[in-house]
């Protein structure tokens, strides 16, 4: 048998259909927006940037830096054209899994994170911090995170019939129904590693979420607002749900569950841990731009820790999707 024709039947083998295709364009249309501002800001326009901001302050970073998000965007207009050609359902499955996972770590902490964020300042209005000049004009945080957004949740849907059309088999059923030799010894031992290192970075966020000013620094704890705060308890949710759903999958707690649902959690919660944890560790490894602002050794070791939590859940999850596709 062919890889081809080793797909199910229901694939769609001709062009997508109107709802995938309308999908496909407001996925590319609402990466122009962040492609376009650094696009201009590694051209040297300053549009967005305020007087006074960091970022003119060190032009080679900021060149080097946003040509490699424009990069990373850029990457999700691939994605967005192989979830709807008949060619992307021929792509080797490790090839396609982990931008798809990195996609939806990155993407769907923003796409909690900032709505939260906007309902609390309507809730306390404006606030005041002790910084000097904003990072960048405020209307770019509204441009930007809304076509993330508007990215995720098409990039999101493009994602969820994929998978339907080439993989539901592997989510079918519920929890009690899976065999034991999908997870062994050493996946659920990962699980566990993984679940007492998250210890650590959850409870530093929840500390700070909390209002505790340990391991910030002072130009940090100047500049808190209510968006910090939403943002640490968002890390931290993403940091107990990424760990109760892998192990719910891994031991297969609540049978009666559906693989579907405790997969997907799974899925978006470690990529979220993960991805941002990733992230933030390469930040705290660039060239600090304000020797005023540094990094503690703590929030290192917590944006660390998560990045190690989240790739050893997203292992766990590897591990079932490749057995669980062979079995099937």
């Amino acid at each position: 048998m062919t890889r081809t024709s080793a797909l199910p039947a229901h694939a769609p083998a001709s062009r997508p259909g109107v709802a995938r295709r309308i999908l496909r364009a407001l996925a590319v249309v609402a990466c122009l927006p962040y492609i376009t501002l650094k696009i201009a800001w590694v051209a040297g326009s300053e549009i967005g940037i305020p007087a006074g901001s960091v970022l003119l302050e060190h032009r080679t970073l900021l060149i080097v830096a946003n040509s490699v998000s424009v990069v990373m965007d850029s990457v999700v207009v691939v994605l967005a054209l192989l979830l709807t050609q008949p060619w992307g359902l021929r792509v080797r499955a490790w090839l396609l899994a982990f931008p798809l996972w990195a996609a939806t770590g990155l993407l769907a902490p923003i796409m909690i994170g900032f709505p939260a964020q906007i309902v609390v300042s309507l809730l306390t209005g404006p606030q005041q911090t002790g910084s000097r000049e904003p990072f960048l004009d405020e209307w770019v945080f509204g441009v930007v995170y809304g076509g993330f957004i508007v990215q995720g949740l098409a990039l999101g849907t493009l994602f969820v019939l994929y998978t339907r059309d080439r993989w539901s088999h592997v989510w079918r059923g519920v929890l009690g129904e899976l065999p034991d030799r999908l997870f062994g010894t050493g996946t659920r031992a990962a699980a566990v590693v993984a679940s007492l290192l998250a210890l650590a970075p959850a409870a530093v966020h929840l500390m700070w979420g909390l209002g505790s000013t340990r391991g910030l620094s002072s130009a940090q704890i100047a500049r808190r607002t209510g968006d910090f705060y939403v943002l640490e308890w968002v890390r931290a949710l993403f940091i107990a749900v990424a760990v109760a759903a892998v192990l719910l999958l891994v031991f297969r707690w609540a049978r009666s569950l559906s693989v579907r649902t405790t997969l997907g959690v799974a899925w978006v919660g470690s990529g979220g841990v993960g991805c941002w944890g990733a992230y933030m560790t390469l930040v705290t490894l660039m060239p600090e731009t304000d020797p005023a602002d540094p990094f503690t050794g703590l929030a290192q070791l917590t944006y660390a820790g998560e990045m190690i939590t989240g790739f050893l859940l997203a292992g766990c999850l590897a591990v079932f999707l490749r057995q669980r596709s062979a079995s099937a």
